[in-house]
């Protein structure tokens, strides 16, 4: 790797959160008579927040984000590393940052719960003003390890955040089986094995 320092998307890249993730959004779909497909289709990758601006009433947006984050929190159950994300990481000679969508209390249960360590930098939700597809987040990573972005790597499995890291001027390797009109022409890794 010739980059000086590599940024990673958190859940579907490191941490393997996909089956909370669904069943959480599917029971606030549920509430709230909405189809779940429709809100899983644009919803991996985004802060909840954005996500609910979306979908839910503007004046039962802050509720509705209150109750996905607790239950979020209490499904840690079946929370695992991306196959061999730790041993990457471990390996890793250059400084990484992980940024990701999520609330920080979350993140960092996550996090614990797949035996991810935590990283010298991490940006959550709440340290951008624009969530993924913006680069904010990972501009303010590099920048934060100071770092040019044009000498990092980003690695992400969702649209929203190839996006993001594409805008922000970094190298994007695509983490999984996402593909798009974006992804033509990106590295491509299943998982870190």
């Amino acid at each position: 790797m010739t980059h000086r320092a590599a940024l990673f998307d958190m859940d579907g890249t490191l941490v393997d959160s996909t089956a909370a993730v669904e069943v959480v959004w599917t029971e606030l779909a549920d509430r709230y008579g909405l189809d779940a497909a429709e809100i899983l289709s644009v919803a991996h990758g985004v802060r909840a927040i954005d996500t609910m601006r979306r979908f839910v009433p503007q004046d039962e947006v802050a509720g509705a984000v209150a109750l996905l984050e607790e239950r979020e929190l209490g499904m840690m159950d079946g929370v695992v590393e991306v196959p061999g994300a730790i041993d990457y990481l471990r390996a890793l000679d250059i400084p990484y940052a992980i940024v990701t969508s999520a609330a920080p209390a979350l993140a960092h249960a996550r996090l614990a719960a797949a035996g991810i360590p935590l990283p010298e930098v991490l940006i959550t939700a709440v340290d951008v003003t624009q969530g993924k597809p913006s680069p904010e987040g990972y501009l303010l990573a590099a920048q934060r390890l100071g770092v040019p972005i044009v000498d990092c790597v980003v690695f992400e499995d969702a649209e929203a955040g190839i996006l993001a890291g594409l805008a922000a001027g970094a190298d994007v390797v695509v983490v999984g089986g996402w593909e798009s009109e974006t992804t033509r022409g990106l590295e491509r890794i299943a998982d870190y094995r």
